[in-house]
């Protein structure tokens, strides 16, 4: 088989899978990235800049533009980081709590009724393969 076969696959899947998860975040009022950084923050305490970075898939550039929107929108605070007086840490606020408390359970379930359309086998083998490609790369 070409492997170019299977990027093409990985591609059409990630895209379709984006599509179809975007579709519903949106309908909760947030972006695809503000709602990768209130899930993160969700049971955590406060974080960096670069933690957060490090634990989503939002890029340093787009993070800043990202936090000032949910900052403006009353849904992150930032704090003073006592470790290091020149960098702050980032924790949700009381309403982004509320909020993400309302929209990850919601997104998970989501999620859940259209991977529920494979078998536990069929996820496991998904899984599996997705580690093999993922470690070929590392």
């Amino acid at each position: 088989m070409n492997h170019l076969l299977l990027v093409k696959g990985l591609v059409q899947a990630y895209q379709a899978f984006e599509a179809h998860s975007g579709a519903h975040i949106k309908k909760m009022g947030l972006t695809t990235t503000q709602f990768d950084i209130v899930a993160t923050l969700g049971n955590q305490p406060p974080m960096t800049c670069k933690e957060l970075g490090e634990k989503t898939l939002v890029s340093k550039g787009t993070m800043t533009g990202v936090l000032e929107r949910l900052e403006a929108k009353g849904l992150i605070e930032k704090l003073m980081n006592v470790e290091d007086g020149r960098s702050y840490k980032i924790s949700l606020s009381k309403g982004g709590d509320k909020l993400f408390r309302k929209v990850f359970p919601e997104h998970v379930e989501y999620l859940g009724k259209a991977f529920g359309k494979l078998s536990k086998k069929e996820l496991e083998q998904a899984v599996i393969a997705l580690q093999s490609i993922k470690s070929i790369f590392n």
